[in-house]
């Protein structure tokens, strides 16, 4: 699949076949979320791999989503933000944040192009998840992925146009060159 065509067919899914996938797949989503950008080339995302129902399904009580109960995998992301902080300070957590978003983006996009489904939770108690998962304390729980394939196709909802996000060389300049004047007559 191109760029463009995974850009586009992406959206959150939460009905799911009971087909299971393939987790290699799940891993090769993994590893394009992996080539995402690094501040000062410092790693702080962490995957977890979730095969276990019986976990998949205190996950699913710990985020409030029956639907995330419904697949045979989630991917939980995570984030250790010890390096990035001690080398950039204050500064290091909205990295690793950053870092986040990117991998995590890599990812949707990855398991567009796998036809594999997907939907970022990111409601959830971080507390819960991360006593289900064995997740350390100082570990933030950036988002919970159920994984699977789509039943049926989901309505798309509508973003907004460039022309409503995009402002040139000042806030609120809609414009790239400046409306002319009219002359005087």
């Amino acid at each position: 699949m191109d760029l463009d065509k995974a850009i586009r067919e992406r959206h959150s899914v939460r009905r799911f076949k009971t087909k299971k996938p393939d987790y290699v797949k799940i891993l090769e989503a993994i590893d394009a979320a992996n080539k995402a950008p690094l501040a000062g080339n410092i790693p702080t995302i962490k995957f977890l791999l979730v095969s276990d129902k019986e976990k998949i399904q205190q996950l699913a009580e710990a985020a409030a989503q029956d639907f995330v109960a419904t697949v045979h995998y989630v991917v939980v992301v995570c984030s250790d933000t010890a390096n990035c902080t001690r080398t950039y300070e204050e500064r290091g957590e909205l990295y690793s944040t950053q870092q986040a978003g990117a991998s995590i983006e890599n990812f949707l996009l990855k398991i567009t192009d796998l036809k594999l489904a997907t939907c970022w939770v990111g409601a959830f108690s971080e507390k819960m998840v991360g006593r289900i998962l064995q997740i350390p304390p100082d570990i933030k729980v950036e988002g919970i992925f159920p994984i699977g394939y789509e039943m049926g196709a989901t309505k798309q909802r509508t973003k907004p146009f460039i022309n409503s996000i995009v402002y040139f060389d000042f806030w609120g300049n809609e414009y790239m060159k400046p409306k002319r004047k009219p002359e005087a007559g």
